[in-house]
């Protein structure tokens, strides 16, 4: 099996090639950060030919998470070969991670990506020469429209088969060379013994690298005699050690693409990315319009189009339960079956499905936002308020993804250079409310507030932000305390959405909702009904009052007295929250045996309208779900991830206690 490390820069068309190369369909986005974690998958027409797609980086030094598993697939994970996909439109600045990877001096091949692009506007790259001063083969492909993709794959395979390494090249000069070159001479010994390319070694030890020092594990008199000769570099060249790389690195890059390179005239795509910035990046203007755009995407989710649909799907499960119910006791079928099948799983399961055409009407706006290269901007916009609040520009891009499910949201703050920041963005993450939450919002503002279904919707989403907001400053302040890390992002120009791209994101996002829906939420439904269908000698309980849920119902309702609402059924469906969000609405759906369009008039036998307000306010906001904090732990440690469900809940309780007692005082 020859094993393929796919790497380049951030939004370089990496993603995309991975999924030409191996038929896979991974979520393609127009913001760096979409691949967190790397995955991997077989060459198409090569059984024997494996390619892993590493998390985007523009350097091998391992300042953030993604870093580091990209270098240390590299140099642990001893893949037999590296393809490097560079993107063309902005070479320069994409070839600094190309020479870093030849050092490793495994077989490799750079994939000139967005050729076209190139070609389109006037431009030329002599491929031919550009090859012999790297000393690895170069391909020129385009990843989206799947030109050069198969001779690419021709390549890479022939490279790794023969083991064709780079060919050595003197990439550097002046005094930085040659302290590289008496570095890397002494490193010969030490970095063989820990099979690291010496050179490599020595590059990151003029960079002040940590990690390869670990690695290294020099004797003292090594690393004495190391920092002697850089100290003696720094003076000779009056700069530190980590600038002079990057010159040296940069006057090599500069020359080679002063002779191979003819740059082309400006885009069409890049004029006119300029002119929509002028609107929708205007430092006045931005941020009253992206309110605006996501106050009109809330508008006709909640309001409009994904209330509309999810309503007609509600009659079709509620009409398809009472069918079925028919058809059970018209076969004769035992109560209890009738029950379990009527009462509990259609119920239950019902009540949660019928809400994925609001959660496909949300994500496919947000999709076309993020598609289009607007969310980029959004990140960038948002710097500035954020840098306020101790977080950065960084942060916002798990934020968004926290919209659709926490679980990918805390992964994506691997792309935070900082651990405070990470922290800081982890602890916000659970503000914003997870298309989980979808379906308990749309219940309950169907059931006590149908005239104002979008206001309220909104009012979440907004008291969730400031709620997350207040949070942060109180961290800053008391818990982690400094300043955010500097803030660099990259603007792709403005495109139109590629259907498939969007397609892709809509049925990730479904099908997510639709397995837990038939894995989880199916499961914890049958739980619920049995528990609340039998007494604790389990015998069957014609009034659900004295079940064995109501019996543990009781002990924990009192809690929630001052936030307006103790009957034992509301308790018991926050206690199954923790399991899955979606399982407070089919909870609710069993334990009034109410199907999907009948269960809002059950829920107003429940509870008054101010005390379902609090209700909603407190699963905004209390504990993330089982899965979410088992990711905290994974990411962070345990001791943080229970600070996280802790935290939340007690926030929770504090804010819908407030909203409760305040509004029974003013309404």
């Amino acid at each position: 099996m020859i094993t393929f490390a796919l790497v380049g820069n951030q939004n370089c068309g990496k993603t995309t090639l991975f999924n030409q190369l191996t038929g896979s369909n991974q979520h393609v986005g127009n913001f760096p950060g979409v691949t967190v974690e790397r995955k991997e998958g077989i060459v198409r027409k090569q059984k024997d030919v494996t390619v892993v797609d590493l998390p985007g980086i523009y350097s091998l030094s391992p300042y953030t998470k993604e870093e580091i598993v990209t270098r240390d697939f590299i140099a642990k994970g001893h893949p037999n070969g590296i393809i490097n996909i560079v993107d063309a439109t902005n070479i320069e600045r994409n070839l600094y991670l190309s020479l870093q990877l030849i050092q490793f001096g495994i077989p490799m091949v750079i994939a000139l990506n967005m050729m076209d692009e190139i070609e389109a506007n006037g431009g030329v790259i002599q491929i031919k020469e550009l090859q012999e001063r790297l000393g690895v083969p170069v391909v020129f492909i385009s990843a989206v429209k799947n030109i050069g993709v198969e001779k690419l794959i021709k390549t890479a395979v022939d490279t790794a088969t023969k083991n064709r390494i780079p060919k050595k090249q003197d990439f550097y000069s002046g005094l930085c060379a040659g302290a590289l070159t008496d570095i890397t001479n002494l490193l010969m010994k030490s970095a063989g013994k820990h099979h690291i390319p010496a050179v490599f070694a020595a590059t990151k030890l003029l960079e002040n690298d940590s990690k390869i020092e670990e690695d290294l594990q020099l004797s003292e008199a090594e690393e004495k005699t190391i920092e002697r000769r850089i100290r003696k570099m720094e003076n000779e060249l009056l700069t530190d050690r980590k600038a002079a790389v990057a010159d040296m690195r940069y006057r090599f890059i500069d020359d080679l693409c002063a002779k191979t390179v003819i740059k082309p005239k400006e885009s069409k795509q890049h004029l006119r990315s300029i002119r929509v910035d002028n609107v929708l990046a205007n430092r006045y203007f931005a941020i009253p319009i992206f309110l605006g755009i996501m106050f009109v995407i809330f508008w006709l989710t909640f309001g409009v189009i994904g209330s509309f649909l999810s309503d007609l799907l509600g009659n079709a499960i509620q009409a398809f339960s009472d069918y079925m119910r028919n058809v059970l006791i018209g076969a004769g079928a035992s109560s209890v079956m009738v029950s379990l099948v009527s009462d509990g799983v259609l119920a239950g399961v019902g009540s949660v499905l019928s809400f994925v055409p609001t959660i496909v009407v949300l994500f496919l706006f947000l999709a076309l936002l993020e598609d289009s290269g607007y969310m980029a901007r959004v990140a960038f916009i948002m710097d500035k308020l954020l840098r306020k609040i101790g977080l950065s520009g960084r942060s916002f891009v798990p934020m968004i993804i926290g919209f659709g499910c926490s679980v990918p949201a805390v992964m994506a703050t691997r792309t935070l250079p900082s651990e405070r920041d990470r922290k800081m963005t982890i602890f916000f993450i659970p503000f914003m409310s997870c298309s989980a939450k979808l379906p308990i919002y749309g219940m309950f503002t169907m059931a006590f507030f149908p005239r104002y279904r979008a206001v309220v919707m909104i009012s979440l989403y907004i008291f969730g932000m400031v709620m997350g907001i207040i949070s942060t400053l109180f961290l800053k302040k008391y818990v982690y305390k400094g300043e955010p890390d500097r803030f660099v992002m990259e603007l792709p120009n403005y495109r139109l959405p590629g259907t498939k791209s969007v397609l892709l994101l809509l049925w990730d996002k479904t099908k997510d909702f639709l397995t837990r829906a038939f894995t989880v939420i199916f499961l914890a439904t049958i739980v619920i009904w049995f528990l609340q269908k039998f007494n604790w000698q389990l015998k069957p309980v014609e009034d659900s009052s004295a079940s064995i849920l109501a019996g543990i119902g009781h002990v924990i309702a009192p809690v929630f007295t001052p936030l307006g609402f103790d009957d034992w059924r509301v308790s018991t469906a926050l206690i199954t929250g923790f399991i899955a969000k979606e399982a407070v609405v089919s909870t609710f759906g069993v334990l009034t045996g109410a199907g999907s369009a009948k269960l809002p008039l059950a829920l107003g036998q429940i509870m008054t309208p101010m005390a379902a307000y609090s209700f909603l306010i407190f699963t905004l906001i209390y504990s993330p779900c089982v899965a979410a904090i088992s990711v905290v732990k994974r990411e962070l440690n345990t001791r943080t991830a229970l600070s996280v469900a802790a935290y939340q809940t007690i926030v929770a309780w504090g804010c819908a206690m407030v909203v409760y007692q305040v509004g029974r005082l003013l309404f």
